[in-house]
């Protein structure tokens, strides 16, 4: 493993690569509120033991990265992207497979629409088409309003928790997002979390990342999706409390010859139990994408 310091703008970036330098570059882009350790250990392995250079890194104001207060330095969606642009510079990258868990998979969204000559292929995981209103389905879920174009809300119980996350353990919080259908490994959550304070040192993790004061109107670039000649693979978890069936399906149908895979019985949490089937659906899907 290898670190490396790389600049983007004005903020400093911390990032990791694991993995054969020539192998083919794996661009992790992490879920909101997530910094590069909170992908598990024994998934990063399995996909740089199948093939891959793994790229992962710090969003700013999380882990390592430069963390500043937002409102004397706001930035957005598209800054985020530009940051993964530069990892890839910082790592003399000309390409790489970009994979996007949660709000990384809006930022590997973006880097197909803006940046698609930096791109072999993309894979999304528990996320959404930027047609739908996903900030706005918060407060449907709260009221039972139906939402703008007939896809389901996230689940109550989630808003209700994410907007008090006081009312239940951290534990508990990530055991509802797996869902009952796979193993819940609470030791190695535990393990996840003592690394992600670790690894922040003199920081604070992140609690409330600044993507909440961040949102854009994303339907303003939901036509552009038709435009993407990226080869992507879209994933879906049956049990994904925040992005229920079929926002996967209609993310798919959104881009022009994406695929649709499904792993069953996973939620919105990267479970021991499903970095197997993933490692598999990425490493074949890189292929597609060479």
């Amino acid at each position: 493993m290898r670190e490396r310091i790389i600049r983007s703008g004005d903020v400093e970036l911390w990032t990791q690569a694991i993995g054969e330098p020539d192998a083919p570059a794996l661009l992790l882009n992490a879920g909101d509120c997530q910094s590069s350790m909170d992908w598990p250990e024994d998934l990063v392995h399995l996909l740089a033991d199948a093939g891959h250079l793994v790229l992962r890194y710090d969003y700013r104001d999380t882990g390592r990265s430069t963390h500043r207060e937002f409102p004397p330095n706001p930035y957005d969606f598209d800054d985020l992207a530009r940051d993964a642009v530069a990892v890839l510079d910082g790592w003399e990258l000309e390409r790489a497979h970009s994979l996007g868990f949660g709000m990384g998979s809006a930022v590997s969204q973006l880097l197909a629409l803006d940046h698609r000559e930096r791109l072999t292929a993309i894979t999304l995981l528990g996320s959404c088409a930027m047609d739908v209103d996903f900030f706005g389905n918060w407060e449907r879920a709260l009221t039972g309003e139906p939402t703008l174009d007939g896809l389901p809300t996230p689940e109550r119980w989630f808003v209700e928790l994410a907007l008090n996350p006081a009312s239940v353990s951290e534990i508990e919080f990530y055991r509802r997002l797996s869902g009952d259908q796979l193993p819940f490994d609470e030791a190695e959550l535990r393990q996840r979390i003592e690394r992600v304070r670790a690894h922040a040192a003199d920081e604070e993790p992140v609690e409330d990342h600044p993507h909440g004061q961040i949102r854009q109107d994303w339907t303003k670039r939901a036509a552009d999706l038709a435009d993407i000649t990226t080869p992507a693979l879209v994933i879906e978890a049956p049990l994904d409390p925040i992005h229920p069936p079929p926002h996967a399906r209609h993310l798919a149908e959104s881009i022009p010859g994406a695929r649709l895979t499904t792993i069953p019985g996973m939620g919105h949490y990267l479970a021991p139990a499903i970095h197997q089937p993933l490692t598999d659906a990425v490493t074949a899907h890189v292929g597609a994408g060479m």
